[in-house]
């Protein structure tokens, strides 16, 4: 496993993503794709509530995104920067798209699939396992997630 903190930045621009999904009333996660000179090459935030679509999770944005940017499918060697712990799609599709690194902030116990309930992308019998970097500003992440769903929980009461 690679050090934390040079993801510190990379995570901060994801966390700005996560913010602004708020806007759209979308659960606060964020997602950046980096090629392999660390140029951002896509970015992405939660838009199911904002588009009325099951599969705008951040992730799945912004791997559109740099494959829109780069022109093919395959992100080969690429980095997904993303605030929580991707769930079995989100794990799937970095998968399919032969992301070489996950880096993630916050482990997500309800629906993680890279080590929390599942470990899709780790899965031996997939043809491509990317590097995994887990706990980067995890406390961040979880803070925004804590404070969006104690206010939708005050909401609902």
């Amino acid at each position: 496993m690679r050090p934390l903190e040079p993801w510190a930045d990379p995570m901060r621009l994801a966390l700005a993503e996560a913010r602004a999904a708020l806007a759209g009333d979308d659960v606060p996660v964020g997602a950046v794709v980096l090629d392999e000179a660390g140029t951002v090459i896509g970015t992405g935030r939660n838009t199911r509530e904002s588009d009325a679509d099951p599969t705008g999770h951040a992730e799945v944005v912004a791997l559109r995104a740099a494959a829109a940017a780069r022109g093919e499918w395959r992100l080969t060697g690429c980095t997904l920067v993303v605030t929580l712990e991707p769930c079995t799609m989100c794990a799937g599709a970095l998968v399919l798209a032969r992301v070489d690194r996950l880096v993630f902030g916050a482990y997500d116990d309800k629906l993680g699939a890279v080590g929390s309930l599942w470990d899709v992308v780790r899965d031996r019998r997939l043809n491509h396992r990317p590097e995994v970097v887990a706990g980067v500003l995890a406390a961040e992440s979880t803070a925004l997630l804590d404070e969006f769903f104690s206010h939708h929980r005050a909401e609902r009461a």
